[in-house]
């Protein structure tokens, strides 16, 4: 039998746009009392950590000694609040640090596990240059043959070469000539 699609949740544009309406209503009339919660929250706190100041009929050295106490709460508040957006800023640093970590590994790509194929110098050789190649070529035949000996004896010759020449024939401007002359005629 042919299977019937019934949507019994179908909502109609205009039914769509005022549920949307009061969505919006309700979230602005909560935010405007948050608003007002937060405000009377700032005024309770200030009521209770400053009560209002006494000034009259007080001599100089009482207002001096007053003057001393706000500035100390004063340099108290600053350290509190260098703190709280110290802790902040370090926050948001991290908060981007682990958002590019996030993305760096959602957008890595898995490798394949590599299979092991064994395969000839010929066989490699014929995929490489085609049925151009003739036979089986010897590669090993083309390698240079190097011997113990001269490897020693080109050590002993670097190490036994007179550095005070060099320097010598190199130093002031014949030496940067010579320099600049062998650097233009190896072009």
């Amino acid at each position: 039998p042919p299977m019937q699609l019934q949507n019994k949740h179908v909502i109609s544009a205009s039914r769509k746009l005022s549920l949307k309406i009061l969505l919006l209503t309700r979230a602005t009339e909560d935010l405007e009392a948050e608003k007002t919660a937060n405000e009377e929250q700032k005024v309770r706190y200030l009521r209770e950590k400053l009560p209002p100041l006494q000034l009259s009929g007080l001599n100089i050295d009482d207002l001096q000694k007053v003057c001393k106490e706000i500035h100390e709460k004063i340099h108290v508040v600053d350290e509190d609040r260098y703190d709280c957006e110290a802790k902040v800023h370090k926050n948001y640093r991290d908060i981007n640090e682990l958002k590019l970590k996030v993305q760096d590994l959602g957008g890595k790509f898995k490798k394949p596990a590599l299979r092991k194929v064994r395969v000839s110098a010929d066989e490699m050789l014929k995929a490489l240059f085609g049925s151009k190649t003739k036979g089986s070529m010897d590669l090993r035949a083309n390698l240079k043959s190097v011997k113990k000996e001269d490897i020693k004896q080109e050590k002993l010759t670097m190490e036994v070469g007179d550095w005070r020449k060099n320097v010598e024939a190199m130093s002031g401007m014949q030496g940067r000539k010579k320099m600049f002359d062998a650097a233009g005629g190896a072009q």
